[in-house]
């Protein structure tokens, strides 16, 4: 139970890594706020874990909304001890020529202005219990680009280093800050990298996705949340601003 007594919240947490890290946290003890854009998928979460778990629809990309999520975490437990910032927003090819201006700020403010906007507003409350863990997940395309994921990997570069800044500024409070790169992940978010017909779109998964990992396969989302857990537990407590790659070895 390396996580008795502990609230967390998780982004994203209606499917996914999200959910996995969730089911994962609540099983090691944590009192959960599981919010999600979804609010059916978080509800849903939240009814799956062992234990207390808040259902809350966000869209992590709107501050009023993440105001209101850490309010009513607050509300609820009366505290926050971890913050995972799962939610994001993947990016099928395109040349950058053909990227329009919605949807580059639709990515950056999903994958990158949400991490902002939660730690603003639970921050003061991780202070507050004079420690804490941040999680962010960000991608292995984040130090190894791809073609034709301009804005995706611009935004999971900005997740990274946002995350080393963080590390720093909290220090002096013993918050820790991490971020894990996950490698290609068998998730439904998965094959909206690749544009194309269904079943064209499953052929290119495994010939792009599963023969690009020195391992072999695809990560699961458990072994994502396995590696959140150490970090959101005492056995990390001395590991801050560190980038830690799940990704069979993609990131070589």
């Amino acid at each position: 139970m390396q996580l008795s007594g502990k609230v967390a919240i998780v982004t994203g947490a209606g499917s996914g890594m999200g959910k996995a890290i969730a089911r994962r946290f609540a099983d090691q003890g944590a009192k959960l706020v599981v919010a999600d854009i979804n609010a059916r998928a978080a509800e849903q979460t939240a009814s799956e874990l062992a234990g207390a778990a808040l259902p809350v629809a966000v869209d992590v990309a709107e501050e009023q909304q993440v105001r209101e999520l850490v309010e009513q975490a607050v509300g609820a437990y009366g505290q926050i001890d971890i913050l995972v910032n799962s939610a994001g927003v993947p990016m099928a090819f395109t040349p950058i020529e053909e990227v329009d201006v919605a949807q580059w700020e639709r990515i950056l403010n999903v994958n990158v202005k949400s991490i902002f906007l939660t730690c603003k507003y639970a921050v003061p409350h991780l202070k507050k219990r004079a420690g804490g863990a941040i999680i962010n997940i960000a991608s292995i395309a984040g130090v190894r680009a791809r073609p034709g994921l301009n804005a995706y990997c611009a935004s999971k570069g900005a997740a990274i280093m946002l995350t080393k800044a963080l590390a720093l500024e909290l220090a002096p409070y013993q918050i820790r800050v991490n971020v894990v790169n996950p490698g290609p992940a068998d998730t439904p978010m998965l094959s909206k990298f690749i544009s194309g017909e269904p079943d064209q779109v499953a052929q290119q998964t495994k010939e792009i996705f599963v023969n690009s990992v020195p391992l072999g396969r695809l990560i699961a989302p458990e072994q994502i949340a396995e590696a959140c857990l150490y970090l959101a537990s005492d056995l990390a407590m001395m590991v801050t601003g560190e980038v830690l790659n799940v990704d069979g070895g993609r990131g070589i």
